[in-house]
């Protein structure tokens, strides 16, 4: 089974209210044993200076996980937030990440 973790910027701050990105598909692929612990749907994280990213989570099938892969331009290095949600089911806020990397 596989998932694809889709990056959108829906909320952006630049002097054009555009994002670099946007004309591009971002996408993240991993091939899951199970969805169980992970909630499908779309995941927001807002970076509190007017910048707010979104991932949608779906299940897609070999054919078109394969596709997704071949078309995406990467995942802009906020890979992060996937590990985010597949670990804990939420982007954290990052007062929140920060503490663990204090521990």
């Amino acid at each position: 089974m596989y998932l694809a973790f889709k990056l959108s910027m829906p909320g952006c701050n630049s002097w054009d209210g555009r994002w670099s990105g946007e004309n591009g598909e971002h996408v993240k692929v991993l091939n899951v044993k199970t969805t169980s612990s992970v909630k499908l749907g779309y995941y927001s994280y807002d970076f509190g200076d007017g910048w707010r990213a979104g991932v949608s989570v779906d299940v897609v099938d070999k054919n078109e996980a394969h596709k997704l892969k071949k078309r995406s331009n990467g995942f802009c290095g906020y890979d992060w937030m996937v590990q985010e949600i597949i670990k804990y089911g939420r982007i954290r806020p990052e007062p929140e990440r920060r503490q663990d990397n204090k521990g």
